[in-house]
């Protein structure tokens, strides 16, 4: 089914060439020994282990998909799930970038995020299980009780133990605040959690022995709303203080949810009666601990579709170029055989450069940030600490929503070049659409994401943050301006941070005086600033490419081409987008809801 080739090249060149890991992390004393061998080492480990072992079994995931049996509410993972799971741990990557206090590799989070595009490219499904874990983990060893962290963390980071993230139910989708699942605390210091969770990934699975689950839930006197939600642990399996496991834990796992894509990870509906739990953080203050695991999903799910991205550009590539159809229209390409293979068609070209800058510019993009990460959570200035979490939490949303419009965008063409061909399932490329599909919905969907980036992450702080960025950009922007060889790119560059820098300022303005205003512009207004990232990466990429073209190295010329396919391109869209984020509420809000 299809084919997958771990991107280490061009992982290599955004690691040492385009951001300087190496160097950055020797700012780190945590990560000071860390150098590019290792990197190297990690990565061509990991590309084995997802292309040889995951990859093999995302078609069969896909067509098997999860059974339940509802005598046991026990859930069976399909063929060949758990043995790769098994071998997953064996290896240590679930421990890879966890704290060595609790058995740990200690390894920065730039290097287990670009592991993650492996894995979510060779089989996206599985990996939410993992993922979800690594999520638990940081939610925990952030805000979990010193019990808490002696007795779950060492299991979570070995990979015995799993976690999920118990947040909506049926009736609140994004809107936690009406959830209604319930806490009663109890004489011994535990809760008895009663209520009813939805959409719940891996929630009940074969693969580990225990699963924890952090559940949002209400105490008997909690305010309404958001600020009466509380945190608490709820294990599948109660364990005694050395880990033992005991009593099943009453929560569990009603149904499977019947989804579109990503048919090989449980989409649970959890019941939980009465079941034992423990609060994590402080009573009322759930959705503050809540939002790290919160946030590295949202990190999590770009990677997913930056993964699908990458994947759905290989086989569209590989196909365009064995497939033979039709004549060249500048004339015959391959006279010896019977037509000219696809790729020769410039329609077919735009589809598949279209993949791969998405791609490219996602892998810098997404790189950068785990790097600010690592930085925010390690650097000892104080300062520099600052302006990072400035930047992580400006961009993470756009991280989210970017990246996986962008998947969508990227697998649908994929899917295109293969014509007839792609929406038969034994390609396997529709399979990526499908899942792709699923990225800009859930953790928050895309909307939800540009409310956020543009309600609180800009306007409440009147661009603070976004001018921090900005100023990277101009520097860039002056240091390059004079270089004659690199105005294809620095002049659209410098171009489009004008027009963010006046579309906020307007949009601010119009926000006083109606808010509807603000959830108008959302939308597009994140769609042009995630350009305005791809752009200043791919601009950086270019000055580098351009520096090495004649190197010998093609990889630099094949760099170059896609810098000038994407400015060229897709950077156009930005006009149209930057007149809908303009257009204003008006037409949206004008008509009654009966006449729509």
């Amino acid at each position: 089914m299809g084919q997958y080739v771990p991107p280490l090249r061009d992982m290599q060149f955004v690691m040492h060439e385009l951001l300087d890991v190496q160097s950055e992390l020797k700012q780190l004393p945590k990560h000071a020994e860390i150098d590019a061998d290792i990197i190297n080492q990690v990565l061509d480990e990991g590309g084995k282990f997802t292309s040889q072992v995951l990859f093999p079994l995302n078609h069969v995931g896909d067509r098997e998909g999860c059974r339940l049996d509802k005598e046991t509410h026990e859930v069976h993972t399909p063929t060949g799930f758990k043995q790769a799971y098994q071998q997953y741990v064996e290896a240590g990557w679930p421990s890879l970038s966890c704290d060595p206090e609790y058995g740990g590799q200690g390894l920065p989070l730039v290097i287990n995020n670009a592991i993650y595009e492996m894995l979510n490219a060779s089989n996206q499904a599985w990996t939410m299980y993992p993922g979800l874990s690594h999520g638990a983990y940081e939610c925990l060893h952030e805000h979990g009780t010193p019990e808490q962290k002696a007795l779950y963390l060492p299991r979570l980071v070995s990979g015995e133990w799993t976690g999920t993230m118990c947040l909506t139910e049926p009736h609140c989708g994004t809107d936690l605040g009406l959830l209604r699942s319930k806490a009663e605390p109890q004489a011994d210091g535990s809760y008895k959690i009663t209520g009813g969770k939805i959409f719940i990934s891996a929630g009940e699975h074969d693969m580990a022995a225990n699963i924890i689950h952090l559940v949002l839930a209400r105490l008997p006197d909690a305010p309404t709303g958001t600020r009466g939600i509380s945190l608490f642990l709820v294990p599948k399996f109660l364990p005694d203080a050395d880990g033992t496991l005991g009593a099943r834990n009453p929560v569990f796992c009603g149904a499977i949810e019947e989804k579109m894509g990503i048919h090989g990870n449980a989409t649970c509906q959890i019941n939980l009666d009465g079941a034992t739990g423990w609060l994590i953080g402080q009573p009322n203050k759930g959705l503050n601990a809540m939002f790290v695991m919160m946030n590295a999903a949202r990190l999590g799910v770009g990677m997913q579709s930056l993964g699908l991205t990458e994947v759905a550009y290989q086989n569209a590539l590989a196909y365009a170029k064995e497939r033979l159809q039709m004549r060249s229209l500048s004339g015959v390409k391959a006279p010896d055989k019977p037509a000219d293979p696809i790729i020769v068609h410039p329609d077919v070209r735009r589809m598949v450069l279209t993949a791969r800058a998405y791609a490219e510019g996602g892998r810098a993009f997404s790189t950068y940030i785990a790097l600010q990460i690592d930085k925010e959570l390690n650097h000892p200035d104080e300062e520099v600490r600052k302006d990072a979490a400035d930047q992580v939490a400006l961009l993470t949303p756009v991280i989210k929503a970017f990246l996986t419009d962008n998947a969508w965008i990227a697998t649908s063409e994929a899917m295109q070049v293969f014509g007839g061909h792609g929406y038969i399932v034994e390609s396997g490329i529709e399979q990526y659409v499908r899942d792709a599909r699923i990225n800009m919905i859930y953790e928050g969907t895309n909307t939800v994401q540009s409310l956020d980036l543009l309600g609180r992450k800009i306007l409440m702080d009147n661009g603070a943050k976004l001018r921090k960025f900005g100023e990277q950009v101009k520097s860039f922007v002056e240091e390059n301006g004079t270089d004659e060889a690199m105005s294809e790119f620095i002049t659209p560059l410098a171009d489009l941070g004008d027009k963010v820098t006046k579309l906020t300022m307007e949009i601010g303005m119009k926000a006083f005086q109606n808010q509807d205003e603000v959830g108008a512009a959302a939308v597009p207004y994140l769609r042009v600033l995630g350009h305005m990232v791809y752009a200043y990466f791919f601009a950086r990429m270019a000055k580098i490419a351009l520096e090495k073209q004649d190197s010998g190295d093609d990889f630099y010329k094949s760099k170059l081409g896609t810098a000038r396919f994407y400015f060229a391109r897709l950077l156009p869209e930005t006009a149209m987008l930057i007149r809908q984020a303009r257009a204003g509420s008006a037409t949206l809000m004008a008509l009654d809801a009966d006449l729509l």
